[in-house]
This record gives C-alpha cells, sequence and structure tokens, in this order.
C-alpha cells in the first residue's frame, strides 16, 4: 500500500501543533483474521501468536553490502563495537543483537527493538549514527529481513543476464548487483532494472546508484509488455539467465511496517491482482532463458496471489517449467511448504469453485486438480511467517526453465496488448494505481545516452593525463546531453550496457546507466593541467588501469589529516613530518589531479583516492559522506 503520512510505525501519533489531530491505526481487521482463519494456513494453536506478532512492530534489520572487500570490517566494526552497547542497553524483554543464521557470510543483522526506538533513544545514538552514516555510502542497506530473501535463492554470477521486473524501490537490486560484482568492478553480466511507475523508476536509481554499477541499466516499462531486447542489432533476442519477478501485491506480510494495510486490507483485494501477477509471471518466463532461474514472490499471504498465480504458470508452460526444491538452500531460514489447496470466497463471502463461480472469476485462482497436486509439486513453494523467526510476511518460488535442447517460438512472442491492471503494493510500497500508458522512449526534459569515440579530444587529454592503459575499454564512455559533446560530466558503461542501449534505444524507456567518471574543472585550471578531474566512485573502475607515475604511497597519518582538515597546507604537513617520503616526491609535482594509495596490510583492501594538488594545498576530492564513513571506519572519528 502506499505510505500513510505522518508516523508509520503508529507510535506517538495524536496532536501535532496547528495540525488538528492524528488517528493511530488499529492494528486490527475482521475480515482479515476470518479469511486466514478459514484458509487454516496456519495451525489453529499459532493462529493467536501469528496475529499477535503481526500487530508487533519490526525489529530493526539491515545488511552489510557484501560486494565490497571492506565489508568485513564493517561488520567487524558492528560486532566489537556496537552489539555490546546494545546488547547492555536492551531490555530483558529483548534479545541481543544478532546476525541473521541465514544470510551468507553473516552479513544480516537484526536488532529485537523497533527503528523508532533505536532513533530516537539517546542509549541507542552512537549506533543510529554508524547505521546513517555507513548507509549514506552505500555499505549498508537499512532492509526488511524477508525482503533480502528473493535475490539471495537467485544465486547470480558474474556473468549472469540479470532482470529484475518489478525494481523499486532498489533493495533487491542493490543485492543482484552486488553478486554480479562479486568478483571485482568489471563484470561480463548485466543488470536491467525497470518498474512501471516513472517517478518510482528514478527513486529506484537513487537507491542503487550509490553501488556505482556500470553494467546496470535501469528501464521504465510494464512488465506484462516487457521488450525483447538484443546485445547487437543482428543478434539473436536476449535470453535472460536469472529474472526476479517480485510482483505488485497486497502487501499483507508488510502490516508489521504499513499500518495502512490493516485498514485497508479486503477480502477482493487479492482476487483484483491475480491476472497482473501472472500476466507479469508469464511475461518473466517468455523472457528466461532453456536452464535459467526465476524468482516470483510476493510480500502477501494469500494463495490467490501465491501458489494460485504459479500453478496457473506452470499448466500452461506444460512441463517446459518446474518448481525448484530449495531445502538445502539458507538452512537457516525457517520457512513452510507451498499449499495445494485453499479456499476461493467471492466478495460476497461465499465459498466459491469452478464450478459454482457465478462471479466470472479467473479460473486459474481455484486450488489444482488432484493430478496436477502429484506434478506441480507446490510443497516446494516457500512460505515465510512472521511469529517463526519474527519477520514480516513472504512467499518465494524459485522457478527453473527446463528441456534445455527444445526450441519454441510461442517462447519467443511478443506479448498480446493486455487491459491495464490495478497494482497494489510490493513491499507494502507500491501505490496502488493503473498501469501507465506506454510513453515515448524520451520526452523533452531527459537527456540522451550518447558515446563518444575513444579518441574524442577531451578524452584524450583525459587518457595521456591520466595514463590511463588500453586495457580499460576507452570506447564505452558517454554523455548524457543535446549537444553530444562532452560539457561537464563523462560517464562509464560496460561494454555490454554500451551494446544494449545502442542496439535497443529505440524501443527501451532510459532512465539510468553509467558511472561519472570524469568532471569539468574550472577555467582557471584547464590552462595549467587536464580540464577533467576523476570522482572518487569511479576508483574501483579506473585503479587496475592507470599508470605508475600518477600514483603515489601515502600513510595513515597524512590520510587521517586530509580526511580532517580542508585544504591541508603543504607546507605545514611538510613541517610536521607527516609523510616525508611522499611530499619529498610530490614537492615538483605540478597542480592538478592525481591518486594516492593507502596500504593497509594483506587481509585489507588498499585504498584509492583522487588528490588535488593546488599551489599551497592539498584537496582530498572525497564527498562529505565517503569523509565521515572514513573517519569513523578508519580512526574512529565520529562527526
Amino acid at each position: 500500500m502506499g505510505k500513510r503520512k505522518g508516523n508509520k510505525n503508529g507510535a506517538q501519533a495524536g496532536k501535532r501543533e496547528n495540525r488538528g489531530y492524528w488517528k493511530e491505526i488499529e492494528r486490527k481487521n475482521d475480515q482479515w483474521e476470518r479469511y486466514y482463519r478459514a484458509q487454516s494456513l496456519i495451525p489453529e494453536e499459532e493462529f493467536d501468536l501469528f496475529k499477535t506478532t503481526c500487530q508487533q512492530d519490526l525489529p530493526l534489520t539491515f545488511r552489510i553490502t557484501g560486494f565490497k572487500k571492506h565489508a568485513s570490517e564493517i561488520s567487524e566494526l558492528f560486532t566489537t563495537k556496537h552489539m555490546p552497547n546494545l546488547t547492555n542497553a536492551n531490555d530483558e524483554n529483548s534479545k541481543p543483537p544478532f546476525p541473521f543464521p541465514w544470510y551468507p557470510g553473516k552479513l544480516g543483522f537484526q536488532i529485537d527493538l523497533p527503528k523508532s526506538v533505536v532513533k530516537k533513544n539517546p542509549l541507542y545514538a552512537s549506533t543510529q549514527k554508524f547505521l546513517v552514516v555507513e548507509t549514506e555510502v552505500g555499505n549498508i542497506s537499512r532492509q526488511e529481513a524477508v525482503s533480502m530473501i528473493p535475490p539471495l535463492f537467485l544465486e547470480v554470477q558474474p556473468h549472469h543476464y540479470v532482470l529484475d521486473m518489478c525494481a523499486a524501490p532498489g533493495s533487491k537490486t542493490a543485492q543482484l548487483i552486488e553478486a554480479l560484482h562479486s568478483e571485482g568492478a568489471h563484470a561480463p553480466g548485466f543488470i536491467v532494472a525497470n518498474d512501471s511507475d516513472y517517478k518510482r523508476s528514478h527513486m529506484l536509481v537513487h537507491q542503487v546508484k550509490r553501488l556505482n554499477s556500470p553494467n546496470l541499466v535501469v528501464v521504465n516499462h510494464d512488465a506484462q509488455l516487457f521488450p525483447k531486447m538484443k546485445l547487437t542489432p543482428e543478434g539473436d533476442y536476449v535470453k535472460f539467465d536469472r529474472i526476479l519477478c517480485d510482483v505488485p501485491c497486497t502487501g499483507d506480510g508488510t502490516m508489521r511496517k504499513n499500518l495502512t494495510v490493516w485498514k485497508d486490507w479486503r477480502i477482493g483485494n487479492a482476487l483484483g491482482l491475480h491476472s497482473l501477477q501472472l500476466n507479469i509471471l508469464m511475461r518473466g518466463l517468455q523472457l528466461l532463458k532453456k536452464g535459467g532461474r526465476l524468482v516470483y514472490s510476493t510480500c502477501s499471504l494469500s494463495p490467490i496471489e501465491n501458489e494460485a498465480v504459479v500453478s496457473a504458470a506452470l499448466r500452461k508452460w506444460g512441463g517446459k517449467v518446474k518448481i525448484v526444491n530449495c531445502d538445502n538452500m539458507l538452512t537457516g531460514l525457517k520457512r513452510r511448504p507451498g499449499v495445494s489447496d485453499w479456499k476461493v470466497f467471492g466478495k460476497d463471502w461465499e465459498e466459491k469453485s469452478k464450478e459454482d463461480n457465478n462471479e466470472s472469476l479467473p479460473n486459474s485462482v481455484f486450488p489444482p486438480s488432484a493430478e496436477e497436486v502429484n506434478t506441480f509439486n507446490l510443497q516446494d513453494c516457500m512460505r515465510v511467517y512472521p511469529h517463526d523467526q519474527n519477520t514480516g510476511g513472504f512467499f518465494i518460488t524459485v522457478l527453473e526453465k527446463v528441456n534445455p535442447d527444445e526450441d519454441k517460438k510461442d517462447e519467443d512472442e511478443e506479448p498480446a496488448a493486455k487491459k491495464p491492471k490495478l497494482e497494489s503494493s510490493n513491499e507494502g510500497e507500491k501505490k496502488i494505481e493503473p498501469v501507465k500508458k506506454e510513453r515515448l522512449p524520451r520526452d523533452a526534459n531527459e537527456e540522451p545516452f550518447v558515446f563518444l569515440d575513444k579518441d574524442n579530444v577531451e578524452l584524450k587529454k583525459c587518457w595521456d593525463f591520466y595514463e590511463v592503459k588500453d586495457t580499460f575499454p576507452k570506447d564505452s564512455m558517454l554523455v548524457r546531453n543535446g549537444t553530444g559533446e562532452p560539457l561537464r560530466s563523462i560517464y562509464f558503461a560496460s561494454p555490454i550496457v554500451k551494446n544494449i542501449i545502442q542496439t535497443n534505444e529505440a524501443k527501451l524507456k532510459l532512465i539510468y546507466a553509467g558511472v561519472k567518471v570524469f568532471v569539468s574543472q574550472r577555467a582557471e585550471y584547464s590552462q595549467q593541467s587536464c580540464p577533467w578531474r576523476v570522482q572518487y566512485e569511479a576508483m574501483p573502475i579506473l585503479k587496475d588501469h592507470l599508470g605508475s607515475s600518477r600514483t603515489f604511497e601515502i600513510n595513515l597519518d597524512l590520510l587521517k589529516i586530509l580526511l580532517s582538515e580542508t585544504f591541508p597546507n603543504v607546507n605545514k604537513i611538510r613541517e610536521d613530518k607527516v609523510d616525508p617520503e611522499f611530499i619529498e616526491k610530490i614537492t615538483d609535482f605540478p597542480e592538478g589531479c592525481f591518486f594516492v594509495r593507502v596500504k593497509r596490510g594483506e587481509d585489507k583492501e588498499d585504498m584509492y583516492l583522487p588528490l588535488w594538488k593546488g599551489r599551497s594545498n592539498f584537496n582530498l576530492m572525497v564527498n562529505k559522506h565517503e569523509t565521515h564513513e572514513l573517519l569513523y571506519r578508519l580512526f574512529g572519528v565520529e562527526n
């Protein structure tokens, strides 16, 4: 459901100065309780615990982004500095903070306190600051535990072609990016992240751009009608190795954080979304490579949105798609099996059957036949219930395209245009609204994606000045302006993303691609040095392709000064003998941008940062969020 204005946890809702009164949403819905009691999904002896858990605020959960080599540092920092304080401060009813037993590398954590408590209680101020600082730079994702599950079952590898069909708000997309870059900044695969809502696709960009992936493309399409893509004009249509199909849903698994679900839940909501969900899943299966894997998931517990949708897809694919048993994956995760039987109620609350369907409900909402039950293996679907591990509710099914040697043309057919359906919440954050009419690839306010010739005059200045080796894909630089010339910023997209954009620009509604690498300098510097400086976020992409003459090693003492002081004076650093070896090398070095490396030992990643040398001062070209994070992580300095 859409976000509720005001305190979404319902805490302290009441009078606000000059704003009247806010009524706290009652965490009760008789229709919801009646429906789920009738379904017998939850054993009767557990139902009261299930209901009580759903009425409580969620604990605070987050994960450390595992594709960065310093993830272990962030984990150790939280474990050694913050967990003891939180453990001592917790009341007797709360568990100490702990890592999820099922999250790889123990990089996912749970604090059994509501976010509102951690945010406002002075006892937790240091931890709250830690979470904010690390989140701002993309080292931490403050994500609901159950939301982390679907991407893990995809098992994305660096060479995979990946599609996220309903990607906003982007937390799962971020996990896919991390997996793709698990072996480094330059991966052979790519990720296409799609969302049907134009505004939300831009929110998605805000969420994922901090990961600085050159292998990501964000697009804006109705997932039911997602277009076919080619990598080259003469090539075959792309089939994806991995697809995440986390569809819009009623969101009753999110009612612990999304209180509006208590107020808005109706028995007809799931029936209204079923066809949309099935259409999206069917399109995803069409786009899936034979032998590929698709994860279908919702934050709803209703079988109408879950097993019924999966059953309908299995029925239509006739044995060419199967459910994958995942009992040996994420073994610490408590999950219940999927169900093969459920009750279908009309809006009049009368139970319906295929034979007694006077409301013209789709046949696909009804349970499978006895014969289908034996072949569908719906028990291999996974249900996560809130009271099992103090989480939200979620449904996950892993599907695989089988018969890899078989080729059926009908799988490649473009989907027929469909009547727009109503979309509802995914993770409780997607508003109920009609799918918008297909837009043109760009409007007057959107800038094009224009790739530059590697010998472009301005690019040539950068290659020569920074001694960028030919091992770097120099023909994958682009600009985003109407002139098609480098004016303010130059971006890098991986070669495979370049192919996607250039081949499919006429049919893809492109929103975002590329990592900013070069930014133009002020005019007064242009005559003295290269008029382009390197962005800090581009260092992981560039560092292995730079010549040695513009890279200098510095020690941690100097790094602390560069991070702490604004424009530190070169002569003072020389007088204080902070790093004499570096100062001696840099004394006669001309003004301009160069790179510094900080060695941190065998067990830690070397750091590469761009540094500007002026006439008498240094300027470490790192933004304020990264500066605060580095000071805190490396030196324990809190700002």
